[in-house]
């Protein structure tokens, strides 16, 4: 059985992951998911990309054995797929994330996660804790992206 901290990080990733599809559905123009401002090299498209690449790669292949296979250089290379297509990855990683989580008992979180993350070892529950971090980082990135491509 899932333990209690396991089932609340999913709760807030699944609950950013549903953020994250309003963003991209507030989108009036869809090419402005694929623009970029300024210094900004990333556009939105690429981040909502990134995120999922990330999410379906460390929890759902690793912790729950999805067998995605992650190519994380395409998620900043693809361009111009469509919103709907980005919301559809969206609800595929909300579902990754809620199968690789509920496999975590509090026994698990505090073992070691399987692989080395910035050439060094971590627990589940540190590498949970940055994935929600990063996921929130690049949200932000997202709303502030669309609203000044959008005004």
């Amino acid at each position: 059985m899932a333990s209690m901290i396991a089932n609340n990080v999913s709760e807030i990733i699944v609950r950013d992951l549903q953020k994250l599809s309003v963003e991209v559905s507030a989108f009036k123009n869809e090419e402005n998911l694929w623009r970029v401002e300024g210094g900004i090299i990333n556009s939105s498209g690429n981040l909502v990309l990134h995120l999922c690449g990330n999410l379906q790669h460390f929890i759902g292949a690793v912790l729950g054995n999805s067998g995605y296979i992650r190519n994380r250089d395409a998620e900043f290379a693809q361009k111009n797929i469509s919103k709907e297509k980005l919301l559809n990855e969206i609800e595929l990683t909300i579902t990754a994330v809620k199968n690789g989580m509920s496999l975590l008992t509090d026994e698990e979180l505090y073992k070691e996660y399987p692989l080395e993350k910035w050439n060094q070892h971590s627990s589940k529950a540190f590498l949970l804790i940055h994935l929600t971090a990063h996921l929130n980082y690049h949200l932000g990135q997202i709303n502030y992206l669309r609203r000044v491509l959008e005004k």
